[in-house]
């Protein structure tokens, strides 16, 4: 593996869990196991094509799990790793700044939140 250099540690971050969908992937597994089929429901404007290409990279950088199940029909099942788990403080912190962030451009908060699992939380 080439070495790689980083401007500030930041980046490092970044070209993990960085990008649109990778940390809402990642909030979504912090409640849990989940099946490809319930991450595609929690997350309906991501493509099938792009969810099974992000969850190939957090499996690659060993933040989450990927469970096969030897039974018919195939079962498959993602869940945060151990070290996946080390993530969780800065997801938290980046859902409490999107939080602040919606209510001070919208107001109230709910009425730009979808409903789900995750935004239940907030009430």
């Amino acid at each position: 593996m080439k070495k790689k250099k980083y401007n500030i540690s930041v980046e490092a971050t970044l070209e993990v869990i960085g990008g649109k969908w990778k940390c809402v992937i990642l909030c979504h597994l912090t409640h849990g196991k989940k099946r490809t089929s319930e991450l595609k429901h929690l997350l309906p404007n991501i493509t099938q094509k792009m969810l099974t290409q992000q969850l190939r990279e957090l499996e690659e950088d060993g933040i989450i799990n990927r469970i096969v199940y030897n039974q018919i029909p195939p079962k498959v099942e993602y869940e945060l790793s151990e070290y996946g788990l080390s993530l969780k403080g800065i997801l938290d912190s980046l859902c409490a700044w999107g939080e602040q962030h919606i209510t001070k451009v919208y107001g109230d908060k709910f009425t730009v939140l979808e409903e789900n699992v995750l935004n239940e939380q907030l009430k």
